[in-house]
């Protein structure tokens, strides 16, 4: 019986569980974009939500360049997103992202990251043509 009961309550709990939605980073994007014109707000929800967005982001193009790294390592090269090593680039991934969702219809049905992904590779793209390495 204790078993049975256990088993239930864990199918209970996965059942809430969600994965991160287009439609919220976007609302989390948004709440970045104005830390980023200095926009200041009371809400410390608000901070949460805007470092949500940039934690995602940058974790995102850190992940791709372990990816990219990892691909040269086996003669591959991956030429999708070359990131400029510009101070300010944190603030243009996001507004690259920002920019990407608001022209996407609500609910995209798309994962996260690869919503992520298209925004940054039309933002940021690779000037070398993909070959393979010889």
């Amino acid at each position: 019986m204790f078993k049975l009961l256990v088993a239930l309550f864990s199918a209970s709990l996965s059942l809430g569980a969600q994965a991160y939605t287009g439609e919220e980073l976007l609302g989390d994007c948004l709440a970045a974009d104005d830390v980023y014109a200095g926009k200041t707000s009371s809400d410390p929800y608000q901070s949460i939500r805007s470092t949500r967005c940039m934690s995602y982001i940058s974790g995102f193009a850190d992940g791709y360049a372990v990816g990219d790294y990892l691909a040269e390592k086996v003669g591959v090269s991956l030429n999708a997103i070359c990131l400029p090593q510009d101070k300010d680039l944190p603030y243009r991934m996001v507004r690259s992202v920002l920019s990407h969702l608001e022209r996407l219809p609500p609910k995209p049905p798309t994962s996260t990251a690869t919503l992520v992904a298209a925004a940054l590779s039309k933002t940021f793209p690779c000037a070398d043509q993909l070959e393979p390495k010889k």
